[in-house]
């Protein structure tokens, strides 16, 4: 980030001190005011095509002693922040709830606590997380096929890497920063990108050779992907033109890790814009999957049922094609996973299936 971004995410948080500083000294109970992060407030963006938080706000008020406590650690945040920023360095989320420990009253009950609050700062001041020097524990996804990229290390040395020539079989890792300024695409010859779910069926395209005899990019989500995974994504659709279809389980979970991706998650309905890609396919695995192909299965469970009929009532979900889908799978009573489609062997989701669904997108 430059310096002018760094002191302009210096600023907003200041913002918000001065804000609770103010409301004191007037002798008002100092609040926060942020969107609710709901699925009832979240709307769709026409012009951007995404879905963001709508009008409900909520409150964090002093008025109740916990409230108070939220301000306080929101006050020892700001300030945490702000040394990161000046002294050029980061912190995982991790360590900034352990961190917490040495706050006295103002640390954190647990980490879920803590995290939430750094979402409410990036609502509230419109920064992203990565503007505040904070990083995710986990490592970034896994990439495939023939795009070469330059990446600026920590050294500050640019270094220029083709996600297939020049890393192994578990492909190239993403890191948690994939900004222009840590990231440039430099060429690529792919038809479109295939993002999975499973690191079993990316082991499975990668040993297939599916990168290169369809022309694509295979990247691995790892289940429900990180910011950085759906970022790189939507850079690599935007920036380079490439189609992206998702392929993934078939259970209720599985249908949100696309939701994620093509319409943005509800956690993170505020930087939808930048996450999402709107034009992302899904190409299964599908309730009609598991009846067309007869595909071997396991019996929902009340959870997945739960899941299902709060998708229908899901805007994200609410196209005829999820509709009819996601009614189906709770009339059959079925789920399956991506490699249940090995029963006719190893070849068969790369000879079979995936020529099929994708030559039904015009992608293949």
């Amino acid at each position: 980030m430059s310096e002018e971004g760094s002191q302009k995410t210096v600023s907003e948080l200041m913002g918000i001190a001065n804000s609770i500083y103010t409301q004191l000294e007037k002798g008002d109970i100092p609040k926060m005011t942020i969107p609710l992060r709901t699925k009832n407030n979240i709307r769709f963006d026409r012009k951007k095509e995404v879905w963001k938080y709508g009008k409900l706000m909520g409150a964090r008020s002093a008025k109740k002693l916990s409230g108070a406590y939220m301000l306080l650690r929101t006050m020892y945040i700001v300030g945490l922040i702000e040394e990161l920023i000046n002294k050029k360095k980061s912190a995982t989320l991790r360590e900034m709830y352990y961190i917490s420990e040495g706050w006295d009253l103002a640390k954190f009950n647990s980490q879920d606590e803590s995290n939430r609050l750094a979402e409410d700062l990036e609502i509230i001041t419109e920064c992203m997380r990565e503007d505040f020097k904070l990083r995710p524990e986990e490592d970034g996804a896994r990439v495939i096929g023939n795009i070469t990229i330059q990446e600026k290390n920590r050294k500050g040395e640019k270094k220029r890497i083709n996600c297939r020539d020049d890393v192994g079989d578990s492909g190239y890792s993403i890191p948690y920063n994939v900004e222009r300024e840590k990231i440039k695409f430099l060429d690529w010859d792919a038809d479109f990108v295939i993002a999975i779910e499973s690191g079993g069926m990316f082991d499975r395209l990668v040993e297939n050779e599916f990168d290169e005899k369809s022309k694509s990019v295979i990247l691995h989500l790892k289940g429900q992907p990180a910011r950085s995974t759906r970022r790189f994504i939507k850079r690599l659709n935007q920036e380079c033109n490439i189609p992206v279809v998702v392929f993934t389980d078939g259970d209720p979970w599985s249908f949100r890790i696309f939701a994620s991706v093509a319409y943005g998650a509800i956690k993170t309905a505020h930087i939808s814009e930048y996450l999402a890609t709107p034009t992302a396919m899904f190409c299964g695995i599908t309730a009609s999957d598991i009846l067309n192909y007869k595909l071997p299965t396991d019996k929902l469970n009340d959870q997945d049922i739960h899941a299902l009929k709060s998708e229908l009532t899901d805007p994200r979900f609410k196209d005829r094609f999820w509709k009819d889908e996601i009614e189906l799978m709770l009339q059959i009573d079925k789920k399956a996973e991506q490699q249940a489609l090995a029963k006719y062997g190893l070849d068969y989701v790369t000879d079979t299936y995936l020529p099929e669904k994708l030559g039904e997108l015009g992608v293949m």
